[in-house]
């Protein structure tokens, strides 16, 4: 099962407040753990909203809206990609995070969409643009996506 872990902003990390030293080597060696148990698959932090984009949709219509985006809580300063047995094995490693932000934050596990989700609606037209995308990507990454 592959989930995505996502850190939630706050108003330090919407600020750019970069971690400390302490916090920044704590978070490495959760991701070595992560690594070296075949856990984690992708991760990396977000750069604060401001210096973000989001396209509406509308129809045809495209409209570019420039960030800083409002409600900080439901922005998204982070994340790791994770390839777990069950939702029980990706929250017993949440709970071993150091926390991610100076004060109070919180992280949402969220799982992926497998193929098989979409039996009932993909043709195999479909399947066949999919599967083609998912080789170019296993190709250009060595055979990992």
């Amino acid at each position: 099962m592959r989930v995505a872990v996502l850190v939630k902003a706050t108003e330090d990390s919407e600020q750019g407040i970069m971690p400390t030293a302490e916090a920044f080597e704590e978070m490495g060696k959760f991701n070595e753990e992560l690594v070296q148990a075949g856990i984690m698959l992708s991760g990396t932090g977000l750069k604060p909203s401001k210096v973000g984009k989001r396209v509406a949709f509308d129809g045809a219509d495209r409209r570019v809206i420039d960030g800083p985006f409002a409600e900080t809580r439901e922005l998204v300063a982070g994340f790791w990609i994770w390839e777990v047995k069950n939702m029980d094995e990706a929250l017993a490693w949440v709970k071993r995070c150091p926390n991610p932000m100076p004060g109070p934050s919180e992280i949402e596990i969220r799982p992926f969409y497998e193929m098989e989700d979409f039996a009932e609606v993909a043709s195999p037209d479909g399947h066949a643009s999919h599967d083609r995308a998912a080789e170019g990507l296993a190709s250009r990454h060595n055979g990992t996506v």
